[in-house]
């Protein structure tokens, strides 16, 4: 398998992931409480790390709720659970592996003793933005293990579009048309206030 196919098998990474009625059930379905989730496919430190992770990505705000209070690790867990066949799974857990190996050189360490700083770091030291060159694939093209960039590019875009996919985003946040596929010509802050819609195929001219 080459490395463009091994990518493409993970349907998470951008432009592969698409929010289809099965995916959306998939993400309705997640309800446990964080405090007593037991993870589908994730290691007990790997759903702790994501956990953190993603409220990093998405924190709480005085007018929004966080990735975790909207059960994003839940459903990161089980769409890798359900939807990635067994190739795109151990790439996955090999990359948590990896990103556990950074936040915790110690072994012996808990994973609640990484601080929200150590996380912060993460992202600042790994995720790259646009035009930036990821050295890590530049040495290794044809490795299919992901670089710990495309990992966490991978996770902050899943985290966001799991989020924006919520009902409770989408119709209490974002503008929410129960008929899809109208057309409105206008001004976005004339028509919604300047808010997005929720449903991807409303378009505005």
């Amino acid at each position: 398998m080459k490395r463009r196919d091994a990518l493409k098998n993970l349907g998470l990474a951008t432009g592969f992931f698409v929010v289809t009625p099965a995916v959306i059930s998939l993400l309705q379905s997640c309800t446990s409480d964080i405090k007593t989730w037991t993870p589908d496919f994730l290691t007990i430190e790997q759903s702790e790390a994501l956990t953190k992770l993603v409220d990093v990505i998405l924190p709480k705000t005085e007018n929004l709720p966080s990735a975790t209070e909207l059960n994003v690790p839940q459903f990161i867990d089980k769409y890798i659970n359900i939807v990635l066949d067994d190739d795109g799974q151990t790439q996955m857990n090999t990359a948590f592996e990896n990103m556990i190996s950074i936040l915790k050189p110690n072994t012996e360490d808990r994973m609640d003793s990484v601080k929200e700083e150590d996380y912060k770091a993460l992202l600042d030291d790994h995720m790259l933005i646009k035009d930036e060159i990821d050295e890590e694939r530049e040495a290794n093209p044809e490795a299919l293990e992901l670089t710990k960039s495309e990992f966490l590019n991978t996770l902050k875009f899943i985290t966001i579009k799991a989020y924006l996919t919520t009902e409770q985003i989408g119709e209490n946040v974002l503008v929410y048309d129960p008929v899809p596929a109208q057309y409105y010509c206008g001004d976005l802050q004339e028509i919604t206030g300047g808010k997005s819609w929720s449903l991807g195929n409303t378009l505005v001219i």
